[in-house]
């Protein structure tokens, strides 16, 4: 694995560990702070590679379009809960520049789509799972299976479930004093709804636009040679 590789290792366990203990120990009042805290781990290796000239200033800009388009495409989609393009364009991200790269995609999204959506101590564990999703997608890009397209729909397809499992997990936690089995049961059965649409809804993106966005942006990244550095 690369030396960015292992850093997000690293960094993704100590981001889990930041969010339990968040609640545990300030109540939500520190998640704004948190979310910051998380960009600025993510981004680290980005910008130690930047000032040794390894990255342009077009890579940067590339990625913060990235962002942007996946922030402004949860927007109108707000009415429909869990069905969105946001989890498609970090997927596409991460498959074509990497995993350091996916991660910075999925976690800036988060937090910017929250500027119009309302920024809440839910804010820091989105910035997680969608990083997480653009992570992942950039980790398994080279494996036989996502170069189809019937491997990319079940990434995007399992990954709606294991998003929403995640969040749930926020729910769980920030209500320990009142946990039950019953209680944990209640919270993951309800969400099932919103877990498949979530899926559905990254596989419909994946097969009417993934093929397209893949050309697209591989030959944005053949062009100007960007983001070659990253394992």
């Amino acid at each position: 694995m690369a030396q960015s590789g292992k850093y997000l290792a690293f960094v993704s366990i100590a981001i889990v560990v930041l969010l339990v203990s968040s609640i545990v120990l300030f109540n939500y009042k520190a998640y704004l702070l948190l979310s910051f805290v998380i960009i600025g781990c993510i981004m680290l290796p980005f910008f130690a590679r930047f000032e040794i000239r390894e990255i342009a200033g077009r890579e940067v800009v590339l990625l913060a379009m990235l962002a942007a388009i996946a922030a402004v495409g949860r927007v109108p989609f707000a009415g429909l809960p869990s069905v969105q393009p946001t989890s498609f364009v970090i997927i596409m991200a991460g498959l074509v520049f990497g995993a350091e790269s996916g991660f910075i995609v999925g976690a800036v999204a988060a937090i910017v789509s929250n500027f119009f959506l309302g920024q809440g101590p839910w804010t820091p564990w989105q910035m997680y799972a969608w990083g997480m999703i653009g992570m992942s997608a950039g980790l398994l890009r080279n494996t036989w299976w996502m170069k189809k397209m019937w491997g990319k729909c079940l990434f995007g397809f399992v990954w709606g479930y294991l998003f929403g499992w995640f969040m749930n997990m926020w729910i769980v936690v920030s209500n320990l004093e009142s946990f039950t089995g019953e209680f944990f049961v209640g919270i993951y059965v309800s969400s099932i709804y919103f877990d498949l649409a979530h899926g559905l809804s990254n596989v419909f993106f994946l097969v009417v636009f993934g093929a397209s966005w893949l050309k697209i942006l591989e030959r944005f990244k053949r062009k100007y040679g960007l983001l070659e550095v990253e394992g």
